[in-house]
This record gives structure tokens, C-alpha cells and sequence, in this order.
């Protein structure tokens, strides 16, 4: 099964990034035209075994920020352009090409930033066999994290807390009840933007 998860990985990849790059040639004059700056936001993300790799995405923010690794809708950093880029899931088509070259999957746990994932203790370090992946179980759940983190009186901590800890319990259970039927589920739930039961739970 693992190695149909590879294979499919890397062909629906190549796949991807030959219909879309018109999409992603759109996207980066408009960056380029609306946002000063670079186009990518490349930063260094948790990936399989626990090692380091340059994650890519569309840069959302401007460029020179303070903030913390959790974002949170609205925020002044996030800019117009990339604040649509964000809510219809645009600004990560560059992660194609993280899955064509084997960093990352299309299903998997989310790839985080160093200081989270150098966190999981015990049986949890399952979570770093796993490729880091595009959606999962986790990102289905938390499709609207943001809007849901603007809620609250103080994100950091209710991610710390809430969040981030559900994370971890269903992207263990995903290392632990790996199934490629299961793949093809999820990434049919994100395109589409339909909930499912996974788990006995509705994500």
C-alpha cells in the first residue's frame, strides 16, 4: 500500500503542476504585482524522520512581519490578495512540487514548524514515518482554523491547547490505520469541500 502511495504521489504531482501552471503563472504576477516582494514563501518545515526541508507556498503575508507561527483570520499580516489566496487554498499549489520531489504527500499529517513536532512524545512520534502531507484527517477537521482561532481570546494558547493536541490524536490514528482507500476519500472531501466520517467522527 505504501508503495501505491508513493507511485500515486508522484504521477497525480507531475499531473497537477502540468494542467495547473497557468494557475500557478496567474498567481505569481498578480503576487508580484500586488505584493513587492518574492513570490514564494519558503520556510523550514518538520518532514519524515524528523528532518528539516524547505516547505513552499505562495507568499500570503507581507513581507516584513512579527508574528507567531499560528495565524489567525484577519490579521493585519495577512494581506488582501493574500487573504483570498488562503481561503480558496491557492497560496499551497506550490506543495506540488514538494510532493513530485518526495518531501511531502498528498495525505498526511500537515508538515510543522520546528518547536510542535520536536514536542510529540512516545507513542506519537509515529506521526514522523509519515511524509507530511498536502490535507489529511486533521486538515479536513480544521479546514477553518484561522476563522475558528479569531474567536477565541488568545489563539496561541487555545491551539496549544485545543488544536493541536486533536491534531496529533487523528494523524496518529491515521499512521496507525493507514489506508489507501481511506487517501482517495480524504482528498475527494477537500476538493470538493464535503465532510466525512473518519473515525466514527465527522471531519
Amino acid at each position: 500500500m505504501k508503495v501505491m502511495k508513493y507511485i500515486f504521489d508522484r504521477i497525480v504531482a507531475l499531473v497537477g503542476l502540468f494542467f495547473l501552471w497557468p494557475v500557478l503563472l496567474v498567481v505569481a504576477i498578480l503576487i508580484k504585482i500586488h505584493m513587492p516582494g518574492p513570490v514564494f514563501f519558503i520556510q523550514q518545515r518538520v518532514g519524515k524522520g524528523g528532518k528539516l526541508f524547505p516547505c513552499h507556498k505562495f507568499r500570503s503575508m507581507s513581507v516584513n512581519h512579527n508574528g507567531s507561527s499560528v495565524s489567525v483570520a484577519g490579521e493585519s499580516r495577512i494581506t488582501p490578495l493574500g487573504a483570498k489566496l488562503r481561503k480558496y487554498k491557492l497560496d499551497e499549489l506550490p506543495e506540488l512540487w514538494d510532493v513530485l520531489i518526495g518531501k511531502m504527500s498528498f495525505v498526511g499529517p500537515r508538515p510543522d514548524v520546528p518547536g510542535y513536532a520536536d514536542k510529540l512524545q512516545g507513542d506519537d512520534r509515529i506521526i514522523l514515518s509519515l511524509r507530511p502531507g498536502i490535507t489529511g484527517p486533521a486538515t479536513l477537521k480544521y479546514r477553518n482554523e484561522e476563522e475558528l482561532l479569531a474567536t477565541v481570546s488568545d489563539p496561541v494558547r487555545y491551539n496549544d491547547e485545543v488544536i493541536y493536541p486533536d491534531k496529533v490524536r487523528l494523524n496518529r490514528y491515521y499512521a496507525e490505520h493507514y489506508s489507501f482507500a481511506e487517501d482517495i476519500r480524504i482528498i475527494f472531501c477537500t476538493v470538493l469541500g464535503r465532510h466525512m466520517n473518519y473515525n466514527n467522527e465527522i471531519i
